[in-house]
């Protein structure tokens, strides 16, 4: 094919400009300068802080408008750029006034001319004003959330993303589009865009539906140059100093540039990036910081990599491959097997064991053995280049050598298969020459409960048959009642009196085994009890006359096993595996149903596949038994909703909470649209892609307490069920 040769240039062009010896088009000047004419004034940007977003308060960042307006400062400032020559979006927690507008003219000039952080605002500015400027440089700056969407392009969520519809700018799409004749050929040939967030993957659930932003563009324009340096890679989390309301990567970034003006900022920006991500390596070795900035295109602006001489300090090479012979071991030991229930921990330990970075939760990667492995191989390795699939085999074969994951029920201990797994860690180890592997952490132990039965009698008589056992290392029945039903108030007292006795009685030790202080209480009941108020039953606390509800003491959920044994057996079973395999982190792992999806399908729908495992009930009263009847008819195992109908305003809990200091941009809290309230139990770790679920018995406990503090209105009245189908106690026939 030919091409027409170029026009030539007319001085009459009001766009003309002398490329002196070279083609007409945006390359640098000669011996790979920048273009002569690059300065203040034809230097533009696109500067953006977004700390409000209407989908959720818990969306809300302190810092990065602030970020914003300190780039905006060394722009005017240092760097002369004339004020009209940036488009400023700012969405700020606070008023704006409140905002340190001091510093250059510029910067007050922008105080009058900023606008909101939205959708259209930013496109309008990027797509439309921008590209009609006549410039050699353009900047984009942007601090705020993101995330990933399936084919790892960056997403920036604006201030007015919505529940179901999450308002964003593409930014990879952008800068395709920025590199098209859609620009016009003589100007901007150099683009640099610093983004100061996440990198994280998208939540894929209808909630957080992102949608498709792409904007299109025209014919590549040769020699056009983007220089993009992120906060962090793909798959981790930006870090953000709430209390001091800065990123840590635009604080690092903008001690580089100082007070260079604007083309020495440019021409030292790769330099700058460098030193960036040296100060952040070392913070990382010395084990005070967890985010590695990125380049994603390793070039200067004269096209040749920067990154052959003076490397950034520790960079963390990529892990070391498994050979052949250890994917036959392993096609060998994963056949036929699935996922076992400690696998999302096994795969976290793989990159703690190897000193890397954890990808922000989106659960497991595959699910299959082989494929998480497989994940695993092609990811970045840590400083002793280990390669990541090896300590995940190793945690499997601890686990599997134990029993499980050490939660009750967990199953028996598989010796063959932990010796298979120790046996293929040894080789590989051996082969590969790797370092010595520091054993993963014991499982965590749970204290005692009390497990009541209640049954209504085989011959229709009025009142319960009962039943009470101890469960800790061994499971002892305690307490039952007499060949005549009884009431639950009898229940009550005599769960009352062993709460009374165990808590006298010294630990046993020796032979027996040993039961330490009772943590939770759970009740198996027919249906038609899984509503009754067993955690406000009064228990006798401090002097004779105080008395405190039973679920403010302890973690008390209902079970209803029974119900589910015939039919839905294999659904109920299969959705726990899941759940546990994934340690309760998959994206897809928690709904919330309210009155609308409450039908005669909905049972179906719930069991159609593994998720969801937990389910946020938000119905009315009326609504509810259908509910409960769905939930069992699809073997969800896991679920909380309010005794009598309605969606409390549960406060998040505080116990257990990891402690304020910096939060991650791009990893809110995950929250239902409407109405707010239960989803509040699985702050502050539930983000995207990361509910707390196994935290919940915990986290209802506390809510129950708040509520007894009249704190939390309507929390006292939740219900929880927690029904693993592999800790059930299986009792001989009652007298």
């Amino acid at each position: 094919m030919t091409h027409p040769a170029p026009r030539a240039p007319d001085p009459r062009d009001p766009d003309f400009r002398d490329p002196g010896p070279r083609e007409l088009g945006p390359a640098p000047a000669p011996d790979g300068l920048l273009p002569p004419t690059l300065g203040p004034r034809r230097t533009f940007a696109l500067i953006a802080g977004v700390e409000t977003y209407e989908v959720s308060h818990r969306w809300n960042l302190r810092g990065p408008a602030r970020d914003a307006l300190r780039f905006a400062r060394w722009l005017t400032g240092p760097g002369e750029v004339p004020a009209a020559n940036v488009r400023l979006l700012l969405s700020p927690l606070d008023d704006p006034d409140r905002l340190d507008w001091s510093g250059p003219p510029g910067l007050a000039a922008l105080r009058d001319t900023y606008r909101p952080a939205t959708e259209e605002n930013a496109k309008t500015v990027l797509l439309d004003e921008l590209p009609q400027c006549d410039g050699d440089l353009l900047w984009i700056f942007w601090a705020g959330h993101g995330y990933l969407d399936g084919h790892r392009q960056l997403m920036l969520p604006c201030a007015d993303a919505r529940p179901g519809r999450i308002r964003h700018l593409n930014l990879d799409s952008a800068l395709r589009w920025w590199q098209t004749d859609l620009v016009k050929h003589r100007r901007f040939p150099l683009q640099a865009a610093l983004v100061d967030a996440c990198r994280v993957d998208a939540p894929r659930d209808t909630r957080w539906n992102f949608g498709s932003a792409d904007y299109g563009g025209g014919a590549t324009v040769p020699g056009r140059r983007q220089f993009r340096l992120y906060a962090s890679r793909e798959g981790e989390a930006a870090q953000n100093d709430a209390e001091r309301g800065a990123g840590r990567f635009t604080e690092a970034l903008l001690a580089e540039l100082g007070d260079r003006s604007v083309r020495d900022g440019v021409t030292g920006l790769p330099h700058a990036a460098r030193a960036v991500h040296r100060g952040f390596g070392e913070l990382r070795g010395r084990g005070e910081g967890w985010q590695l900035p990125q380049f994603i295109v390793d070039r200067d602006w004269d096209a040749s990599s920067f990154l052959d001489d003076d490397p950034p300090g520790p960079v963390l090479p990529r892990a070391t491959r498994l050979d052949q012979t250890g994917w036959d071991g392993l096609g060998e030991l994963f056949e036929g097997r699935e996922l076992p229930r400690s696998s999302y921990e096994a795969y976290a330990w793989a990159f703690r064991a190897a000193g890397c970075t954890t990808p922000v939760g989106s659960g497991l990667p595959a699910d299959t053995l082989l494929d998480v492995a497989w994940d695993l191989d092609q990811r970045q390795g840590g400083p002793a280049g280990l390669p990541l699939v090896v300590p995940f085999v190793q945690h499997l074969a601890d686990r599997a050598r134990r029993d499980g994951d050490g939660r009750p029920g967990a199953g028996a201990a598989d010796p063959v298969w932990a010796a298979r797994l120790a046996a293929w860690v040894r080789a590989v180890r051996q082969r590969l020459d790797l370092p010595a592997l520091r054993p993963p952490p014991a499982p965590a132990t749970r204290g005692a409960a009390l497990h009541v039965r209640l049954e209504p009698p085989d011959d229709g008589e009025d009142g319960l048959r009962a039943r009470m056992w101890l469960r800790g290392e061994q499971d002892r029945l305690v307490w039952e009642s007499e060949a005549a039903p009884v009431g639950l108030d009898t229940v009550r007292t005599a769960l009352v009196r062993q709460l009374a006795l165990l808590g006298a009685a010294p630990e046993e030790d020796g032979g027996g085994p040993s039961y330490r202080g009772v943590e939770r209480i759970e009740f198996q009941v027919p249906f038609e009890l899984l509503e009754t108020e067993f955690d406000r039953w009064p228990v006798p606390r401090g002097s004779a006359a105080r008395t405190r509800p039973l679920g403010s003491l302890y973690q008390v959920s209902v079970r209803c096993p029974q119900e589910r044994e015939a039919t839905t057996r294999t659904e109920w079973r299969g959705t726990w595996r899941w759940l546990c395999a994934q340690d309760g982190r998959h994206p897809d792992t928690v709904r919330v149903v309210e009155d609308a999806e409450v039908t005669d399908t909905l049972g179906l729908r719930l069991g159609a596949r593994p998720a969801p495992a937990c389910v946020l009930g938000h119905t009315s009263a009326g609504r509810t038994p259908a509910l409960l009847e769905a939930l069992l008819e699809g073997g969800v195992p896991v679920a909380v909703w309010r005794r009598g109908g309605g969606a409390p305003a549960v406060e998040a809990p505080t116990a257990g909470a990891p402690a304020v200091g910096a939060p991650a941009m791009g990893a809110p809290a995950v929250e239902a649209p409407a109405p707010p309230g239960l989803p509040a139990l699985l702050a502050p770790e539930a983000g995207p892609g990361g509910p707390a679920v196994f935290a919940l018995p915990a986290r209802v406990r506390e809510a129950r307490r708040a509520a007894a503090g009249q704190r939390a209105e309507g929390a006292d009245r939740l219900v929880l069920l927690w029904d693993d189908p592999e800790d059930v106690i299986d009792p001989r026939p009652l007298a």
